[in-house]
């Protein structure tokens, strides 16, 4: 009697095991990473950037690796995207972070200005996105002005003083303490734009300042140019929509917002009054998209 050998795949069969990780495959996602620290650079006009965006929307075992990588870089992946590209922002402890007093050294001589230069970037960003479903909206573009940004803070800061006044606060604090003051107080002593023999705008004028900022998120790549009307307009771009999202818990982001911008296309701020009973002390030094 013969015995017949019966051939069958065991029960519960184990997949097969995942590809190991090649050195080339981190290379890819290494160079991914690369790219989304080139904010200026955009996947539509690169084709290897625009691959590697494909293969980390298709292939999760690659998406995991470029994502630990700039993890472990100490970046906070905000959107991998045809219209972002790979976005990241820095955490507060890697050595990509841009620090407020770094910034504001850079761009003053005057260390005390630091506090103006970070309600810049905010003003900047709650013209840019003075609604919550304009953040929400990947495809609203907002638009901002040199100009218009230093009339929406000279507006606000004209609220607050009332406010200030009403409830019988120090709206004159001693001149030799500039470290007390409010920054909304120094910015509406702050000359506009300054005097020099060439009309051209002080840099430590408020517009001067204003200037430094939208420079600053345009080679950032998260502002773009768009002409020299009101002392320069700019549109959005998907990166800075993504920043001001990730930040739009910001107390002092929030405090600015309650003072009512009313939306515009145009990049010309206007007020609305606020609610009774708001609290509206800015958060002195806050500013985007900075760490303190």
């Amino acid at each position: 009697m013969s015995e017949q050998a019966e051939w069958s795949e065991p029960d519960g069969a184990a997949p097969p095991a995942p590809a190991a990780v090649t050195p080339a495959d981190a290379a890819d996602a290494a160079r991914l990473v690369a790219f989304g620290l080139q904010p200026k650079l955009q996947p539509a006009r690169d084709q290897e950037y625009a691959d590697l965006l494909r293969r980390h929307r298709e292939d999760p075992a690659f998406a995991r690796l470029a994502d630990a990588i700039a993890a472990g870089l100490g970046l906070v992946v905000l959107e991998v995207s045809p219209r972002a590209g790979m976005a990241v922002t820095a955490a507060e402890d890697s050595v990509f972070a841009v620090r407020m007093g770094d910034y504001a050294r850079r761009a003053s001589a005057d260390g005390g200005d630091r506090f103006l230069h970070g309600l810049a970037h905010l003003a900047v960003a709650a013209m840019a996105f003075p609604r919550p479903e304009d953040l929400a909206d990947d495809g609203y573009i907002g638009r901002v002005s040199v100009n218009g940004v230093d009339s929406l803070v000279r507006q606000a800061c004209r609220r607050l003083e009332e406010r200030a006044e009403e409830q019988g606060e120090n709206t004159d604090p001693a001149t030799d303490a500039p470290g007390l003051e409010a920054a909304w107080r120094i910015w509406a002593r702050r000359s506009a734009t300054g005097a020099t023999k060439d009309a051209r705008r002080l840099a430590g004028s408020t517009t001067g300042i204003v200037g430094k900022a939208v420079a600053f998120l345009t080679d950032s790549g998260f502002l773009q140019r768009t002409g020299d009307d009101n002392g320069g307009t700019y549109r959005t771009t998907a990166r800075y929509q993504l920043q001001v999202r990730d930040m739009a818990g910001s107390a002092a982001l929030a405090e600015l917002l309650e003072l009512g911008v009313v939306p515009v296309t145009d990049g010309t701020p206007t007020l609305l009054p606020p609610e009774e009973g708001d609290d509206l002390d800015l958060v002195a030094g806050a500013g985007l998209p900075f760490h303190s």
